[in-house]
């Protein structure tokens, strides 16, 4: 997964940062570069929105010309490809803590955004569903 593409406006009193994939991530700064960084905080915090409602969160689409790309945290991404693929094989927490053969609060924990993961246990969960997590360099 990589970054979602981000429109940033020039506005009176600075810059206004949204993203079409993600409508739900919108913030401003009075510098472009403050834009930006804020532009990373919300895509992040957009995320809460879509597992608060256990909603399939969409994929980043390709960047237009003039858009810039914004990066979600990794440890994030990986919770998001999670999340996804439970929701897509309509794997629930508990499903998926028997899968695993761990207690539901383990699984609460593995699919929260401010817990840290280890990247084993991801890769252990995607297995219990039948999938690879696979990990490149580009």
């Amino acid at each position: 997964m990589s970054g979602y593409p981000a429109r940033i406006r020039k506005e009176k009193d600075g810059y206004v940062v949204s993203f079409r994939d993600i409508p739900e991530a919108l913030t401003s700064g009075a510098t472009r570069i403050k834009a930006l960084e804020m532009a990373a905080d919300a895509l992040a915090t957009a995320m809460e929105f879509y597992f608060e409602d256990n909603r399939q969160v969409p994929l980043p689409s390709e960047a237009r010309k003039g858009e810039e790309v914004v990066e979600l945290p990794v440890s994030i991404a990986v919770k998001v490809l999670l999340l996804n693929e439970m929701l897509k094989e309509r794997v629930t927490p508990s499903k998926l803590a028997r899968k695993l053969d761990a207690s539901p609060q383990t699984v609460t924990r593995i699919v929260d955004l401010h817990h840290a993961t280890k990247i084993d246990t991801l890769a252990d969960a995607f297995k219990a569903m039948g999938k690879t997590l696979t990990i490149s360099v580009a």
